[in-house]
């Protein structure tokens, strides 16, 4: 058997005794060789392009999947990946390794948070009451969902924030555009003009400044709200998501407490990928949803939302809206991580949403 040994000469080679003679193989590194290959920086790895192992028909195939940024992948568990691209289980488990290296995902301070959150802005909706139970407008980096009855203004608001996310950041908007995925055919073209004119918006680059797309079913849906970033990465400034409604493909796509399962799983898939646009490129989320009555409560209100606790958790704000008294709006907030519970009244006008 071949015995290897380093040669201590001036030619500083390693070589290799064999039975024929020695064989020179390569020349040894000095120390100071050894320090600089030491202290050579590795090439940081920044997207999923750049993962060791990972071939563009495995990049496409990972994107299909959803798996289209290095968070994704550090979250994943390893038979995901194999799933999703048929790399072998060393591979997958490598490339998640990789990922979380250079995701340096540790802890941080509160400190470093409320640096962060400073950057959030706050969308006005037109009615003083209605900001003041949203402290200030509707929040960047969150999902707001409103709830209630139909007539109850959902839509109303939301044709209000397509338009109103447009104007300077001293105004109240966000000098952005909207993206709005319109799942029951209720966006009107001509609210947006009618919104815009009472905003002293031109009417044309209102319309110019949201970008609508029709959603015929739940699949089409999650599509949508993914390719939005695609809209992103061309340059379009969104600041704005809506989503009206959110569960109404669903609802009807999945009927019977058979199906409830994978109806509520598909729902929490759609929700996780709207709080992450939302909190990556600081995105105001809008969605309306859709109500029932529950027919065994006698006393109160009967009115519950569809899709159960998943929804709900999901919801960084939840809104309940409903009719008030002559022609009025009432907007509840029902949940908040750091707001109060209360009430604003307000009114649906030519214009948007207006003061009652």
């Amino acid at each position: 058997m071949a015995n290897k040994k380093y040669i201590d000469n001036e030619e500083n080679t390693l070589v290799i005794d064999t039975p024929e003679g020695t064989v020179e193989i390569m020349k040894k590194p000095t120390e100071n060789e050894m320090d600089e290959i030491q202290e050579k920086p590795k090439k940081k790895i920044s997207s999923v392009e750049d993962l060791p192992g990972v071939g563009p028909s495995s990049i496409e195939k990972l994107a299909a999947a959803g798996f289209n940024d290095l968070l994704s992948i550090a979250v994943a568990t390893p038979g995901e990946i194999v799933g999703a691209t048929e790399l072998s289980e060393a591979t997958a488990k490598k490339i998640i390794a990789i990922a979380r290296i250079n995701l340096e995902m540790e802890f941080t301070t509160g400190e470093e948070l409320l640096k962060k959150r400073e950057q959030m802005m706050k969308i006005s909706i037109g009615s003083k009451e209605f900001d003041t139970l949203m402290l200030g407008g509707f929040e960047t980096g969150a999902i707001t969902e409103a709830y209630g009855q139909y007539g109850s203004g959902k839509s109303q608001i939301a044709h209000t924030l397509a338009v109103r996310v447009q104007l300077p950041r001293e105004k109240g908007g966000a000098e952005g555009a909207a993206v709005y995925i319109d799942t029951e055919g209720t966006f009107r073209p001509e609210r947006i003009k009618q919104i815009a004119e009472g905003c002293g918006i031109d009417p044309q680059t209102a319309l110019k400044n949201v970008k609508v797309a029709r959603a015929f079913n739940s699949d089409h849906q999650m599509l949508l709200a993914e390719k939005v970033e695609d809209l992103i990465k061309q340059g379009i400034n969104v600041k704005l998501v809506v989503v009206d409604s959110l569960t109404a493909h669903f609802r009807a796509e999945f009927i019977g407490r058979g199906t409830l399962a994978d109806r509520q799983q598909r729902i929490n898939k759609h929700m996780h990928a709207l709080i992450k646009l939302a909190e990556k490129y600081n995105i105001a989320v809008y969605v309306t949803n859709q109500v029932m009555s529950k027919p065994d409560q006698f006393f109160g209100d009967p009115t519950e939302a569809i899709g159960g606790h998943i929804v709900a958790h999901n919801s960084t704000y939840r809104l309940y809206l409903r009719r008030g008294k002559k022609g009025t709006r009432v907007a509840k907030m029902v949940d908040s991580p750091s707001m109060p519970e209360g009430e604003a009244i307000f009114q649906v006008t030519e214009q948007g949403v207006k003061d009652a």
